[in-house]
Protein backbone atom coordinates (compact mmCIF):
# COMPACT_ATOMS: atom_id res chain seq x y z
CA UNK A 1 0.00 0.00 0.00
CA UNK A 2 1.81 3.51 -1.04
CA UNK A 3 2.01 6.23 1.70
CA UNK A 4 -0.32 9.70 0.75
CA UNK A 5 3.32 11.02 -0.25
CA UNK A 6 3.87 8.06 -2.89
CA UNK A 7 0.58 8.27 -4.12
CA UNK A 8 0.42 12.11 -4.92
CA UNK A 9 3.86 11.43 -6.52
CA UNK A 10 2.60 9.00 -8.86
CA UNK A 11 -1.30 11.37 -9.51
CA UNK A 12 1.55 14.01 -10.92
CA UNK A 13 4.14 12.46 -11.98
CA UNK A 14 5.32 13.32 -15.31
CA UNK A 15 8.03 11.16 -15.64
CA UNK A 16 9.46 9.97 -19.12
CA UNK A 17 7.43 12.98 -20.40
CA UNK A 18 8.72 15.96 -22.67
CA UNK A 19 6.83 19.15 -22.31
CA UNK A 20 7.53 22.09 -25.24
CA UNK A 21 6.70 25.52 -23.62
CA UNK A 22 6.29 28.01 -26.39
CA UNK A 23 6.76 31.35 -24.87
CA UNK A 24 8.55 29.83 -21.83
CA UNK A 25 10.97 32.52 -21.93
CA UNK A 26 8.26 34.70 -19.80
CA UNK A 27 7.32 35.12 -16.43
CA UNK A 28 3.89 32.88 -16.26
CA UNK A 29 4.77 30.21 -18.74
CA UNK A 30 8.49 30.14 -17.43
CA UNK A 31 7.08 29.54 -13.73
CA UNK A 32 4.75 26.92 -15.57
CA UNK A 33 7.90 25.48 -17.15
CA UNK A 34 9.59 25.41 -13.81
CA UNK A 35 6.91 23.27 -12.62
CA UNK A 36 6.50 20.81 -15.17
CA UNK A 37 10.43 20.33 -14.90
CA UNK A 38 9.90 19.89 -10.79
CA UNK A 39 7.30 17.22 -12.07
CA UNK A 40 9.65 15.16 -13.44
CA UNK A 41 9.12 16.54 -17.01
CA UNK A 42 11.96 17.54 -19.91
CA UNK A 43 11.07 20.60 -20.91
CA UNK A 44 11.86 22.75 -24.36
CA UNK A 45 11.59 26.45 -23.60
CA UNK A 46 10.40 28.18 -26.71
CA UNK A 47 11.04 31.86 -27.66
CA UNK A 48 13.08 34.33 -29.33
CA UNK A 49 15.49 35.26 -26.96
CA UNK A 50 18.09 32.46 -25.12
CA UNK A 51 19.81 34.84 -22.92
CA UNK A 52 16.18 35.25 -21.58
CA UNK A 53 15.63 31.73 -21.23
CA UNK A 54 19.57 30.63 -19.22
CA UNK A 55 18.08 31.99 -15.77
CA UNK A 56 15.16 30.19 -15.62
CA UNK A 57 17.42 26.59 -16.87
CA UNK A 58 19.77 27.06 -14.34
CA UNK A 59 17.25 27.38 -11.81
CA UNK A 60 15.37 23.75 -13.28
CA UNK A 61 18.92 22.25 -13.65
CA UNK A 62 19.87 23.27 -9.68
CA UNK A 63 16.55 21.62 -8.66
CA UNK A 64 17.57 18.62 -10.46
CA UNK A 65 14.99 19.19 -13.56
CA UNK A 66 16.05 18.80 -17.42
CA UNK A 67 15.43 21.32 -19.93
CA UNK A 68 17.10 23.27 -22.84
CA UNK A 69 16.30 26.02 -25.14
CA UNK A 70 14.80 26.00 -28.67
CA UNK A 71 14.50 29.49 -30.77
CA UNK A 72 11.25 29.58 -32.68
CA UNK A 73 8.71 32.08 -34.06
CA UNK A 74 5.54 31.44 -32.22
CA UNK A 75 3.37 32.69 -34.57
CA UNK A 76 4.67 31.14 -38.36
CA UNK A 77 4.30 27.33 -39.62
CA UNK A 78 7.51 27.33 -40.75
CA UNK A 79 9.29 27.67 -37.53
CA UNK A 80 6.87 25.50 -35.31
CA UNK A 81 7.63 22.72 -37.51
CA UNK A 82 10.85 23.33 -37.17
CA UNK A 83 10.94 23.65 -33.56
CA UNK A 84 8.93 19.88 -33.29
CA UNK A 85 11.03 17.99 -35.53
CA UNK A 86 13.65 19.22 -33.47
CA UNK A 87 12.57 18.54 -30.66
CA UNK A 88 11.73 14.76 -31.51
CA UNK A 89 15.31 14.62 -32.67
CA UNK A 90 16.44 15.43 -29.36
CA UNK A 91 14.34 13.91 -26.92
CA UNK A 92 12.29 11.65 -29.31
CA UNK A 93 8.31 12.58 -28.41
CA UNK A 94 6.56 15.51 -27.30
CA UNK A 95 3.52 14.88 -24.64
CA UNK A 96 2.73 18.19 -23.58
CA UNK A 97 2.40 21.83 -25.05
CA UNK A 98 2.08 25.02 -23.74
CA UNK A 99 0.94 27.38 -26.05
CA UNK A 100 1.68 30.84 -23.71
CA UNK A 101 2.97 33.26 -26.13
CA UNK A 102 1.21 36.69 -26.35
CA UNK A 103 1.40 40.45 -26.51
CA UNK A 104 -0.55 43.04 -25.40
CA UNK A 105 -1.62 46.95 -26.19
CA UNK A 106 -3.71 50.06 -23.98
CA UNK A 107 -5.08 51.49 -26.75
CA UNK A 108 -8.32 53.52 -27.15
CA UNK A 109 -10.69 51.45 -29.71
CA UNK A 110 -11.15 54.13 -31.99
CA UNK A 111 -7.09 54.95 -32.22
CA UNK A 112 -5.93 50.80 -33.03
CA UNK A 113 -3.99 51.30 -36.18
CA UNK A 114 -4.93 48.05 -38.35
CA UNK A 115 -0.73 47.10 -37.79
CA UNK A 116 -1.26 46.87 -34.41
CA UNK A 117 -4.78 44.84 -34.76
CA UNK A 118 -2.89 42.41 -37.15
CA UNK A 119 0.15 42.40 -35.13
CA UNK A 120 -1.81 41.12 -31.89
CA UNK A 121 -3.93 38.89 -33.65
CA UNK A 122 -0.76 36.97 -35.31
CA UNK A 123 0.42 36.24 -32.17
CA UNK A 124 -2.18 35.49 -29.67
CA UNK A 125 -4.78 34.06 -31.71
CA UNK A 126 -2.18 32.85 -34.90
CA UNK A 127 -0.03 31.17 -32.70
CA UNK A 128 -2.09 29.12 -30.57
CA UNK A 129 -3.80 28.14 -33.81
CA UNK A 130 -0.63 26.96 -35.49
CA UNK A 131 0.62 25.61 -32.38
CA UNK A 132 -2.30 23.52 -31.94
CA UNK A 133 -2.42 22.81 -35.16
CA UNK A 134 1.36 21.38 -35.75
CA UNK A 135 1.56 19.67 -32.47
CA UNK A 136 -1.90 18.33 -32.23
CA UNK A 137 -1.52 16.79 -35.60
CA UNK A 138 1.50 14.96 -34.30
CA UNK A 139 -0.05 14.04 -31.16
CA UNK A 140 -3.28 12.70 -33.06
CA UNK A 141 -1.28 10.98 -35.65
CA UNK A 142 1.02 9.36 -33.18
CA UNK A 143 -1.94 7.83 -31.07
CA UNK A 144 -0.57 7.75 -27.72
CA UNK A 145 -2.53 11.02 -26.62
CA UNK A 146 -1.17 14.10 -25.12
CA UNK A 147 -2.30 17.54 -23.37
CA UNK A 148 -2.30 21.10 -24.79
CA UNK A 149 -2.71 23.65 -22.42
CA UNK A 150 -3.16 26.58 -24.17
CA UNK A 151 -3.02 30.19 -22.30
CA UNK A 152 -6.20 32.13 -22.12
CA UNK A 153 -6.94 35.45 -19.90
CA UNK A 154 -9.64 37.07 -17.78
CA UNK A 155 -10.08 39.63 -20.75
CA UNK A 156 -11.52 36.89 -22.66
CA UNK A 157 -14.42 35.72 -20.00
CA UNK A 158 -15.33 39.34 -19.27
CA UNK A 159 -14.50 42.58 -21.46
CA UNK A 160 -11.94 44.55 -19.58
CA UNK A 161 -11.32 48.05 -20.23
CA UNK A 162 -8.60 49.47 -23.18
CA UNK A 163 -7.48 45.53 -23.82
CA UNK A 164 -9.52 45.48 -27.18
CA UNK A 165 -7.54 43.30 -29.27
CA UNK A 166 -6.06 41.20 -26.96
CA UNK A 167 -9.41 40.47 -25.01
CA UNK A 168 -10.92 39.63 -28.75
CA UNK A 169 -7.66 37.04 -29.49
CA UNK A 170 -7.82 35.75 -26.09
CA UNK A 171 -11.84 35.16 -25.91
CA UNK A 172 -11.00 32.97 -29.56
CA UNK A 173 -8.37 31.13 -27.58
CA UNK A 174 -10.81 29.99 -25.50
CA UNK A 175 -13.58 28.82 -27.97
CA UNK A 176 -10.65 26.77 -30.07
CA UNK A 177 -9.66 25.19 -27.10
CA UNK A 178 -13.20 24.09 -26.43
CA UNK A 179 -13.50 23.08 -30.15
CA UNK A 180 -10.47 21.06 -30.62
CA UNK A 181 -11.12 19.50 -26.81
CA UNK A 182 -14.19 17.80 -28.58
CA UNK A 183 -12.58 17.10 -31.64
CA UNK A 184 -9.82 15.28 -30.44
CA UNK A 185 -11.45 13.65 -27.74
CA UNK A 186 -11.21 10.72 -28.95
CA UNK A 187 -7.35 10.24 -29.84
CA UNK A 188 -7.28 10.81 -26.06
CA UNK A 189 -5.21 14.54 -26.79
CA UNK A 190 -6.88 16.84 -24.21
CA UNK A 191 -6.84 20.41 -25.02
CA UNK A 192 -7.50 22.56 -22.00
CA UNK A 193 -7.32 26.06 -21.15
CA UNK A 194 -5.56 28.32 -18.15
CA UNK A 195 -6.79 31.83 -17.80
CA UNK A 196 -4.45 33.81 -15.45
CA UNK A 197 -6.02 36.30 -13.26
CA UNK A 198 -3.85 39.55 -12.82
CA UNK A 199 -0.45 38.71 -12.55
CA UNK A 200 2.39 41.91 -12.92
CA UNK A 201 4.26 40.36 -16.01
CA UNK A 202 6.14 41.91 -19.05
CA UNK A 203 3.26 42.06 -21.38
CA UNK A 204 0.91 43.96 -18.68
CA UNK A 205 3.50 46.13 -17.01
CA UNK A 206 2.65 49.12 -18.95
CA UNK A 207 -1.33 49.11 -18.79
CA UNK A 208 -0.96 48.91 -14.79
CA UNK A 209 -1.34 52.31 -13.94
CA UNK A 210 -1.72 53.20 -10.31
CA UNK A 211 -5.33 53.79 -10.64
CA UNK A 212 -5.66 50.24 -12.70
CA UNK A 213 -3.85 48.73 -10.43
CA UNK A 214 -6.58 50.29 -7.53
CA UNK A 215 -9.67 49.29 -9.32
CA UNK A 216 -8.03 45.67 -9.83
CA UNK A 217 -7.25 44.90 -6.33
CA UNK A 218 -10.82 46.28 -4.97
CA UNK A 219 -12.52 44.18 -7.84
CA UNK A 220 -10.17 41.13 -6.05
CA UNK A 221 -11.51 39.17 -3.13
CA UNK A 222 -8.11 38.30 -1.98
CA UNK A 223 -6.82 41.58 -2.50
CA UNK A 224 -3.87 41.31 -3.98
CA UNK A 225 -1.95 40.02 -7.38
CA UNK A 226 -0.92 36.38 -7.98
CA UNK A 227 2.20 35.07 -8.26
CA UNK A 228 3.30 32.91 -11.06
CA UNK A 229 4.51 30.07 -9.25
CA UNK A 230 0.76 29.63 -8.30
CA UNK A 231 -0.40 28.78 -12.13
CA UNK A 232 1.84 25.46 -11.52
CA UNK A 233 -1.06 23.39 -9.68
CA UNK A 234 -3.24 24.00 -12.28
CA UNK A 235 -0.66 23.39 -14.86
CA UNK A 236 0.32 19.55 -13.60
CA UNK A 237 -3.64 19.31 -13.50
CA UNK A 238 -3.62 19.38 -16.89
CA UNK A 239 -0.53 17.88 -17.83
CA UNK A 240 -0.73 14.70 -16.70
CA UNK A 241 -2.66 11.65 -17.37
CA UNK A 242 -3.03 10.36 -13.80
CA UNK A 243 -4.41 13.59 -11.93
CA UNK A 244 -6.27 15.19 -15.07
CA UNK A 245 -6.78 11.97 -17.88
CA UNK A 246 -10.64 13.02 -17.72
CA UNK A 247 -10.22 16.57 -18.20
CA UNK A 248 -10.55 18.19 -21.63
CA UNK A 249 -12.42 21.75 -22.89
CA UNK A 250 -12.04 22.89 -19.17
CA UNK A 251 -11.42 26.48 -18.13
CA UNK A 252 -9.42 26.55 -14.92
CA UNK A 253 -9.62 30.25 -13.07
CA UNK A 254 -6.66 30.96 -11.23
CA UNK A 255 -7.04 34.84 -10.24
CA UNK A 256 -8.25 35.43 -6.26
CA UNK A 257 -11.51 35.31 -7.26
CA UNK A 258 -11.69 37.96 -9.57
CA UNK A 259 -14.35 36.72 -12.06
CA UNK A 260 -16.79 36.01 -8.66
CA UNK A 261 -16.57 39.35 -7.78
CA UNK A 262 -19.93 41.83 -8.53
CA UNK A 263 -21.19 43.97 -5.91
Amino acid sequence: MSTPSEYLTSLYSLSGKVAVVIGGTGELCGAMAEGLAGAGAEVVLVGRNEEKARPRLERMQAAGGKGYFVAAEASEKAPLEALLAAVLARSGRVDIVVNGAGVNSATPFLNIAEDEFDRIVKVNLKGVFLGCQVFGKYLVERGEGGSIINLGSMSGIVPLSRVFTYSATKAAVHNLSKNLAREWAPHRVRVNTLVPGFFPAEQNRKILSPERVASILGHTPMKRFGEARELVGATLLFAGDAAGGFITGAEIVVDGGYHAMSI
